[in-house]
């Protein structure tokens, strides 16, 4: 076991707070991250509040991690001392299942680990990146392209691979009108990846206020669905609609935009339950689905796709003592586009 530095949420209404946590000792595939970087998710905030259910404290969250290879264990053959590397939503799963066998890892039948607030190989709680450090078998370890700036990279093992994944699962390209609801944390992320596709890309935002922002970083139009005129000129018009928001809105009102075929993808994990007409749905044989991130191979493949189209997340850096400041700044929206802690802060 080691000891290293992390900020943990120690109740659902406390600040995070510094803390030391214990790393298990490297097993022998095992690898040792020192950690660089860590973005913010949506998802830590809500799991350290208790929105998804109760969790056990103190609690580390973070699932948007980068950093170097400091330790491997005897039997690693995937990385070297030194490797620049990453891990994201998951850090195990069964290996066994149907989903694993296909590289889907994020969709293990027995269940996956999380990165944070999962039940560990060692039977203690996985602790994510907000920390110096972290063991993580080789499987789950990422390699990050030597192009992609590790500073600003985080946000791929989460917002990228959550938008990337179904792009490429319902076939945004050429010929193909995709839009992208929200100009967030992971709608300005699929804007960029649906345009390095080759998709036409339109964003839906509730206002015009970063439509500056969207076309700048590749989309081709920008509505505002405050604006009851937007849904009236965009019936019937996308092959394939990405809500990336968790905010309760009128799906149905989103559906009626889908072409004959099109398919409405939820990535944003709503607050609660889904309703739609039935038949504004038969009418034009259109779906609804849901999309979580990816497996591991499919990570890979979308940082290597980003390295190659030199695409990014547009962050903001900050130190440990801001992380606070950061979650209120990301519940009003007050972030262009994704938080990145500086590990050596947790010093």
């Amino acid at each position: 076991m080691r000891t290293v530095n992390a900020y943990a949420a120690v109740s659902a209404t406390e600040p995070l707070v510094p803390t030391t946590i214990e790393r298990r000792d490297v097993g022998p595939h095992d690898v040792l991250i020192a950690i660089d970087y860590a973005g913010i998710c949506h998802s830590d905030i809500h799991t350290v509040r208790g929105d998804w259910g109760p969790i056990t404290y103190p609690q580390v969250v973070g699932h948007e991690i980068v950093g170097h290879v400091a330790e491997v264990g005897a039997a690693v053959t995937k990385h070297r001392v030194g490797d620049r590397v990453g891990v994201g939503c998951e850090s195990g799963s069964c290996g066994e299942c149907e989903q694993c066998r296909k590289g889907q890892e994020v969709y293990c039948l027995n269940g996956n680990l999380q990165t944070y607030n999962g039940a560990d190989v060692d039977g203690t709680i996985t602790q994510g990146g907000y920390s110096q450090a972290i063991v993580v078998n080789e499987d789950f370890v990422l390699k990050i392209p030597g192009s992609l700036d590790l500073a600003r990279v985080a946000p791929l093992l989460c917002a990228g691979i959550t938008l990337y994944s179904p792009l490429r699962h319902w076939n945004a390209g050429p010929g193909k009108k995709v839009a992208i609801v929200g100009m967030g944390g992971l709608g300005h992320v699929g804007v960029k990846i649906a345009h390095a596709l080759g998709a036409e890309v339109t964003v839906l935002s509730r206002t015009l206020s970063k439509q500056e922002d969207g076309l700048k970083l590749g989309a081709d139009h920008y509505y505002a669905t405050s604006d009851p005129a937007t849904f009236e000129k965009l019936a019937g018009t996308f092959d394939l609609i990405i809500n990336t928001v968790s905010a309760r809105l009128d799906i149905s009102e989103y559906v009626n935009l889908l072409a004959v075929d099109g398919t409405l993808v939820v990535v944003g994990a709503p607050t609660e339950p889904i309703s739609v007409d039935g038949m504004s749905l038969i009418a034009f044989r259109r779906s609804i689905a849901g999309s979580a991130n990816g497996g591991i191979p499919e990570t890979q493949e979308m940082l290597d796709f980003c390295a190659e189209h030199g695409i990014l997340p547009e962050t903001e850096l900050i130190g440990a003592s801001q992380i606070n400041d950061a979650y209120e700044r990301v519940l009003s929206s007050d972030v262009r586009y994704r938080f990145v802690i500086d590990a050596k802060t947790f010093a």
